[in-house]
């Protein structure tokens, strides 16, 4: 099965205190065992390694600590997902023709790279603005 994992619940995989913790690492640690294939945009990499190092968190994650966490969990188990430069505007097209503002951009953007990959599965914990965005791929997205 193909798995795509958007940035929440990889920081939430990352994080030992965040409360969604224990159900993301289940999920981070199937693909790891490689149960699941994963994916994640090459956006939401930068995304997940912005989140952790800005983000309070106690103790805080400094740059070096976030860069091992992604070379060590997530670089050598996930395909990342690129888009052409005519998927993206295509993208922003959409979002713009909709209506939708703000960063439901970013959600757009790791929908369309889920629809690329093919997954079968899409990772969230922001489920029901994933839905409204891709209501053909509702019955895919989910939280772990």
């Amino acid at each position: 099965m193909k798995a795509y994992l958007d940035t929440a619940v990889l920081v939430a995989a990352s994080v030992a205190d965040h409360p969604h913790h224990s159900q993301s690492l289940t999920t981070l640690q199937m693909v790891r065992k490689k149960t699941i294939s994963g994916h994640i945009s090459g956006h939401g990499l930068s995304e997940v390694y912005a989140v952790l190092t800005r983000t309070p968190f106690t103790p805080p994650i400094y740059p070096v600590e976030a860069w091992k966490l992604l070379s060590l969990n997530v670089l050598p188990y996930f395909q990342i997902v690129t888009l052409t430069s005519e998927m993206y505007r295509e993208t922003i097209q959409e979002c713009a023709e909709r209506g939708w503002i703000g960063g439901r951009i970013y959600d757009a953007l790791h929908l369309c790279c889920a629809k690329r990959a093919a997954c079968d599965r899409i990772y969230t914990f922001n489920v029901r603005h994933f839905q409204q965005l891709a209501p053909d791929l509702a019955d895919r997205i989910g939280a772990p």
